[in-house]
């Protein structure tokens, strides 16, 4: 048995510069103002759209993320509808092969103390599941009738696309202080690496 932490990966080889110069230009269709596209027009001309609420604009742009997470997180990022998404399999993927180690992985929770009582209990529940799954797969059941033992801190990785309106919503709603512990675990770190990557577009979500 593995236990990890979750982690985040963007996908993409996200250009900002070209992902802001694309969006001024496709926007100033609606005003019809190409003549004022500057060197550095781009800039000012997406965060005044943003602040008056014309987020349209930035949805023709996208940035793929690759989760690795608990299976209940990803119960609700697939939620959000204006998304593509490609998850890990427990119907397909043979978790006592030797690619996967011959063992189950499952993502450490965020709230409980790995010397706690709570955290103790967990381990030991993830061992039977992980047993039992095993024992299975010996009997001759196939993965998808395997799975049913599982629980929902198996690890699982799920690649989800949006486009940079359904992030900015996203993060709104999955950062805030009423989201799940382990979603915002994940969460945050994320916005982090978009608000480096895209300050303009991401740099007014405040979610603490």
């Amino acid at each position: 048995m593995i236990i990890i932490p979750p982690s985040t990966e963007i996908l993409d080889n996200v250009d900002p510069v070209s992902i802001m110069l694309n969006i001024e230009k496709i926007g100033r269709i609606c005003y019809k103002s190409e003549d004022r596209i500057t060197y550095d027009s781009a800039e000012k001309f997406i965060r005044n759209i943003i602040k008056s609420g014309h987020e349209s604009v930035i949805e023709h742009e996208k940035i793929s993320v690759r989760f690795i997470c608990d299976r209940g997180v990803t119960h609700e990022i697939v939620r959000h509808r204006i998304a593509s998404y490609s998850q890990e399999s427990t119907r397909y993927c043979n978790y006592t092969k030797e690619k996967f180690g011959s063992e189950l992985t499952f993502i450490r929770p965020c709230f409980w103390d790995e010397h706690s009582e709570n955290y103790l209990i967990w381990h030991a529940q993830m061992a039977a599941a992980e047993n039992a799954y095993k024992l299975l797969i010996e009997s001759g059941a196939t993965p998808e009738e395997a799975r049913s033992v599982l629980p929902t801190s198996v690890k699982t990785e799920i690649a989800v696309t949006m486009n940079l309106r359904e992030w900015r919503h996203f993060f709104k709603l999955r950062g805030s202080n009423r989201s799940h512990p382990q979603m915002r675990e994940v969460v945050l770190p994320l916005l982090e690496d978009f608000k480096k990557l895209l300050p303009v577009i991401f740099e007014d979500i405040n979610v603490e």
